[in-house]
């Protein structure tokens, strides 16, 4: 039977070492890696990911249409880091002019997104497979100052709503500190 499960905390609080610290005595893991390069330092994150986490791991770099890929690898489990980068490159394929978006048009979005998370969960279950999705939480600092990163602090915290009701177990890591929420 699959399991679910939701790490969350923010920037550099240990989620992602929690998360695999959860699968660390197999190397029945896929690694989906959402993260595109943008500039030279995202480059440098994703080359110091690439060499931190098990090398026995197969990795699979990209964001959409994940649920169409798991049934062409065999692990049990998945390993998917991040939810937030995934969200923002969903957010930013969509063709809205941030500046100018309704109401209507932010949440056709947030729906969307949702949904490539709810199929691959939905995929996860029929292929029974484990999944660990890990996510930052974003909506506990200021309420920011542009348009855009209010639509997004909003995406993502909808985003990680949706997910974690989907979820078997839930997890929030804080100074590396795991503090189970849900199952």
């Amino acid at each position: 039977m699959s399991n679910i499960t939701l790490v969350t905390g923010g920037s550099r609080s240990g989620k992602s070492s929690f998360g695999e610290s959860l699968l660390k005595d197999t190397d029945d893991v896929l690694y989906i890696a959402t993260a595109i390069v943008t500039d030279k330092e995202m480059a440098a994150r994703i080359k110091r990911h690439r060499e931190s986490r098990n090398q026995n791991w197969p990795t699979y770099e990209g964001y959409k249409n994940l649920d169409e890929i798991l049934g062409n690898y065999s692990e049990k489990n998945i390993f998917l880091d991040c939810v937030t980068v995934m969200t923002t490159n969903l957010l930013f394929d969509s063709p809205i002019d941030f500046d100018k978006a309704s109401q209507d048009e932010i949440d056709k979005v947030t729906e969307y997104i949702k949904g490539q998370f709810t199929v691959l969960i939905s995929k996860a279950r029929e292929l029974d497979k484990n999944l660990i999705l890990i996510t930052n939480e974003v909506g506990w600092g200021l309420v920011p100052e542009y348009k855009l990163s209010r639509i997004f602090r909003d995406v993502a915290g909808f985003v990680n709503q949706h997910i974690a009701m989907a979820c078997d177990e839930v997890y929030l890591v804080s100074c590396g500190i795991p503090l189970k929420l849900k199952g």
